[in-house]
């Protein structure tokens, strides 16, 4: 017996009514279905030649597993993954399997809500408040978010960090480094404790993390453990140059561990600190005129530009002359190696923009994070970004200094031996 009501249902308070999110919703359920459709239908194609003895097809579809809910970033996506049979057994008992690459047999989340979870932790949410914090964006008690899952999570990437740490460098050869050290917007359990990160470039031109730790920036000694951490599982070849910020104890323990790497002040720390020590209505054309330096054709075009600079505001602003020519040589390094590279050599943009969204700037959250959970999130959130990070542009990777090569302005210069017959 059916049974009509005049009784209207009223939106709660803590609901969200927003159709655009409900037809984005909708609209990914679609295009997720036909797209593992696509790949199953793709994988019988390319498996049409099998057969079975009597002429049939061996791999066939065997309909759909159940129907799963998968949180991404604009909320719960509801998807059933395509099912495919093998016939024929073997005298081995082994079949041939499907599995998707769009929809893996027991995910629940998007990689990037994976992504995000450290990026919650580092600025200052517990576990317990995730769901509370996305629900906006991911509906009410978002499924696989608990604090249980969320707990269950943070151990597994425990695992997988240690494995890390224990891997082998021996094999690896970084050309190029970048060292930066982080303070993380979520209170660590020292104010004085920060992120110590490590970047490596392969000659082959792949970013890599190499380490980081907790430690104390200005601290020669934090940097100098982790350069000899890196140094004691294998890594034994010295990169051929180092860039970072010229306020890091990171110089003098890359002097002591690898002596004959060469030193590149950050471009963008530095233009930071010279146009801190002028008025802001000179700013706009000082920085113009540094770019000037740093993005000259070649080393003694920026030269030329760094003696004009100091002539043009020595007698005002000395102290912002000063804090550029100082580290003249150390700002300049990057044009002793290949012009592809330049970009990548003038700044330590590679830790920056991984940080950009969780680092202290100027108030702190007022959670506390422990500095075992601060390494874990952040080696998560570096391996996240990993994925991202520029290769070294050009196809000339490896400074051939040792092969006979040496290079003035970016460009090859072959070196001739003196005793070389004409």
């Amino acid at each position: 017996m059916n049974e009509h009501s005049n009784i209207v249902p009223l939106r709660q308070p803590d609901e969200i009514d927003d159709p655009l999110t409900n037809i984005l919703r909708s609209g990914a359920r679609q295009l997720l279905a036909q797209a593992v459709e696509m790949e199953a239908e793709a994988f019988l194609a390319a498996m049409k030649g099998l057969k079975l003895p009597d002429g049939r097809d061996r791999l066939v579809r065997h309909g759909h597993g159940p129907v799963r809910t998968i949180q991404t970033g604009i909320g719960a996506v509801e998807v059933a993954r395509v099912k495919i049979r093998d016939r024929a057994v073997t005298s081995d008992g082994e079949r041939i399997r499907f599995t998707s690459a769009i929809l893996p047999l027991w995910a629940r989340r998007t990689k990037s809500l994976d992504a995000l979870l450290p990026v919650l932790y580092l600025r200052g949410i517990s576990t317990g408040d995730f769901q509370e914090a996305l629900a906006a964006l991911l509906g009410k008690d978002a499924p696989n978010l608990s604090p249980a899952v969320v707990s269950r999570l943070t151990t597994e990437w425990q695992l997988e960090y240690e494995r890390w740490q224990k891997r082998d460098l021996s094999a690896r050869r970084y050309v190029y480094v970048w060292a930066d050290g982080v303070f993380l917007q979520a209170r660590m359990e020292d104010h004085s404790e920060c992120m110590l990160v490590l970047i490596g470039a392969t000659p082959e031109g792949k970013k890599e993390l190499i380490g980081f730790q907790v430690g104390v920036r200005e601290s020669t000694q934090s940097w100098h453990e982790l350069l000899v951490e890196a140094k004691t599982r294998g890594l034994k070849i010295a990169p051929e140059i180092a860039v970072g910020d010229g306020a890091l104890g990171f110089w003098k323990a890359l002097d002591e561990v690898f002596p004959a790497t060469r030193h590149q002040r950050c471009w963008v720390h530095k233009n930071a600190n010279i146009l801190n020590k002028v008025a802001v209505s000179v700013q706009a054309s000082m920085k113009k005129d540094l770019r000037e330096v740093y993005l000259a054709s070649n080393r003694a075009s920026a030269e030329v530009a760094i003696d004009v600079f100091a002539e043009k505001y020595g007698a005002k602003y000395d102290k912002a002359v000063e804090c550029l020519t100082k580290d003249r040589d150390a700002m300049l390094a990057f044009y002793e190696f290949p012009a592809e590279h330049w970009d990548h050599l003038r700044t330590t943009n590679p830790i920056e923009s991984v940080f950009a969204t969780v680092r202290h700037r100027t108030v702190r959250t007022k959670g506390s994070l422990s500095s075992t959970t601060a390494k874990l999130m952040v080696f998560k959130l570096l391996c996240a970004a990993s994925k991202t990070w520029r290769r070294l542009k050009g196809t000339n990777q490896l400074p051939k200094v040792s092969a006979g090569v040496r290079f003035e302005n970016g460009i090859e210069v072959i070196q001739v031996p003196e005793n070389h017959a004409a």
